[in-house]
């Protein structure tokens, strides 16, 4: 089923593979400010000889046309970093802006598909169909796959498959479960006016930073109480602001959160009840509330097919000791956005390795990976779009 010259590619490739890792790890870019990762992208895919297109602002779609004609399946990387600093300093690969860290992976993504496209390129007479290679920006703000899907980068694809390196699981483990993978993410803000006036005269005011304070305490009822216990839901608030000066009654009080789910039913449910709640909260106090609830990544449902493919090509490429089932997380993804257009399956690779200090949780500013986790993923992504095409 999987094609010999992909693995020997990858493993002859091993050093540059690493060497472009370290490269993008050293130059994090911002989502929307990928610029210089996007001309890397390009001058690599040139080199290669592979068509391809700048999306607007960044980011590249490019295509290796098979030999023969067939189907199109789509490989997705991410390229965008978090403000996060980076704590690992005495990595000879540091990065070099402060304020600015490949914290999540993304930097093995993009060179772990550059390395598949390369292996894919060697056999392209073989091809019975064409691969279409997307390397997207600003998936940390859950802007970049719609963009992408906007300029045409899910045209005329049959097939759709996404990485992401997991610093939770074993190096070399790969998890592609069929179901919920991320949830879904979405994003509220409350405001709620009262009625300030000075410290001393709290009867005679309306104090905004006890009825945020109260919405706080009780809201996980909303998860708690009022949501089947077998459809899971996490309610969090991460920011809270109130008043302007120690002895001013707050007038003004502000909350922003999230809301992770996985099922559109839970998620309808509980968007409902968080607007209830803040402006019964606000009643109570005679406040008013506003409540702005933002729906951001839908949540990534492995289609059946495609993740039963992914197993089969990971048992067979790295043995069945290879396969993992990690549990869903609730964290989100806009893989899904992607998922709305054509079905496929979104695999976790292992990358965790206690002895090489590579367990830190993403978004942490110790993350980093355990590089011998790259040529697993590159091998993975070139391999699904070699058998999904000889399907």
């Amino acid at each position: 089923m999987l094609h010999p010259a992909i693995k020997a590619s990858i493993q002859a490739g091993r050093e540059e593979l690493v060497s472009i890792r370290r490269k993008l790890h050293s130059e994090p870019e911002l989502p929307w400010e990928e610029e210089k990762t996007t001309e890397f992208v390009v001058t690599s895919l040139k080199k290669l000889g592979i068509p391809f297109r700048r999306m607007n602002p960044t980011g590249v779609v490019a295509e290796i046309a098979g030999g023969k004609s067939g189907k199109r399946v789509a490989l997705r990387a991410d390229m965008d970093a978090l403000p996060v600093d980076e704590l690992n300093n005495n990595l000879p690969y540091v990065s070099s802006s402060p304020g600015k860290m490949h914290a999540c992976g993304h930097d093995a993504h993009t060179s772990m598909l550059l390395a598949a496209a390369k292996a894919l390129v060697e056999i392209k007479g073989e091809l019975p169909g064409t691969v279409r290679l997307i390397f997207q920006p600003a998936e940390e703000i859950a802007e970049g796959a719609k963009e992408m899907v906007k300029q045409g980068a899910m045209e005329g694809v049959d097939n759709v498959f996404g990485i992401h390196i997991w610093s939770q699981m074993p190096t070399h483990k790969i998890s592609c479960t069929p179901g919920p993978s991320f949830a879904s993410g979405d994003i509220f803000r409350i405001k709620f006016k009262g009625r300030g006036g000075h410290g001393a005269m709290p009867h005679e005011c309306i104090d905004a930073a006890v009825v945020a304070s109260s919405f706080v305490m009780n809201v996980q009822a909303v998860v708690s109480r009022a949501i089947d216990p077998q459809s899971p839901a996490v309610l969090t608030v991460g920011k809270m602001s109130a008043g302007t000066r120690f002895n001013v009654i707050a007038e003004n009080a502000e909350i922003e959160g999230t809301v992770r789910c996985f099922d559109a039913e839970t998620r309808d449910h509980v968007e409902m009840l968080l607007k209830q709640f803040g402006e019964q909260t606000a009643s109570v106090y005679g406040a008013e509330a506003k409540v702005e609830y933002i729906r951001g990544t839908d949540a990534v449902i492995n289609e059946e097919q495609s993740a039963g493919l992914v197993q089969k090509i990971a048992e067979e490429a790295f043995g069945k000791e290879a396969i993992y089932h990690e549990k869903p997380t609730m964290g989100g993804e806009d893989f899904s956005i992607y998922l709305a257009h054509a079905p496929g399956s979104f695999a976790l690779v292992g990358s965790g390795n206690p002895d090489k200090d590579t367990e830190w949780a993403h978004h942490h500013g110790r993350f980093n990976i355990d590089e011998d986790a790259l040529t697993t993923g590159a091998e993975l992504y070139a391999q699904y779009a070699w058998v999904y095409l000889n399907d």
